[in-house]
């Protein structure tokens, strides 16, 4: 008899790197994180499934020609079709209409500042907690446009609470979910001066990740800044114009 699955909503739990240029985003990232690229049968497609240590953790897929190129960040939903209906309803933009898509259910939408997400509900679960392995999403955060109308949408529409502490650069807000921080919002001019979900990668050495980068044609976004507790961070925007950040994480956070 099989296990029931555990779910833990608000969690960004999948991502995706959208681009018009899927081989050429694969060849950046496998020799950037050591990730491996396994073509999955979905349909008539084949789905580039990105697996790190051997478990998958997101994949690639390819834009339209007008796209922007980013990574979309997918965030465990009770009910995929509910919530997208309720985003609908407040009238804002709607990306993708719900689907089966693979072992769950999907559906895309933008948030009232314009910054794009994906929400998921799988059949098996979701990942558990627990320590980063060098290679997994460790943080998703919100660069937000406006911070008032971002919290009241993501509190009322995934059920977020909030603890909000101070930084050098502004009130930095941890959306969280029975007690447990799921991601981060604040006040900040997005890539293209847009709002934007930005995902962290786990490494071992952010420095020497951020110069390896940089010499196979990214460019960075903000330089490594040191935190305590949480750990030394930066991010890059990749040779196909989408922002990715790199954290080497504190012992203390695991």
């Amino acid at each position: 008899m099989s296990a029931t699955p555990t779910y833990n909503h608000g969690k960004f739990v999948w991502f995706e790197h959208m681009s018009p240029d899927v081989a050429r985003a694969q060849a950046f990232y496998e020799a950037l994180f050591g990730w491996r690229t396994q073509g999955v049968p979905m349909g008539e497609q084949t789905y580039p499934l990105i697996e790190n240590q051997g478990k998958g953790i997101g994949g690639y897929r390819k834009a339209g020609p007008k796209a922007p190129t980013h990574w979309i960040c997918f965030v465990s939903v009770a009910d995929v079709d509910a919530t997208f209906n309720a985003i609908k309803a407040d009238g804002l933009r709607t990306l993708q209409e719900p689907a089966e898509y693979g072992p769950g259910r999907i559906a895309a939408a933008a948030d009232p500042t314009g910054a794009p997400f994906a929400m998921w509900h799988g059949k098996e679960g979701d990942p558990p907690d627990g320590p980063t392995p060098v290679g997994g999403w460790h943080w998703t955060e919100l660069w937000t446009s406006d911070e008032a109308k971002s919290l009241q949408f993501y509190q009322s529409m995934f059920g977020y609470g909030t603890d909000t502490m101070s930084t050098p650069n502004g009130a930095y807000h941890l959306l969280t979910r029975d007690g447990v921080p799921r991601a981060g919002l604040m006040k900040a001019e997005g890539h293209h001066g847009k709002s934007m979900w930005l995902p962290y990668v786990a490494v071992a050495d952010c420095d020497a990740t951020l110069a390896k980068a940089l010499s196979m044609g990214a460019t960075q976004l903000f330089a490594p800044v040191d935190m305590a507790g949480v750990g030394r961070f930066c991010a890059i925007i990749d040779p196909l114009d989408a922002p990715v950040g790199i954290i080497t994480v504190a012992p203390s956070v695991e």
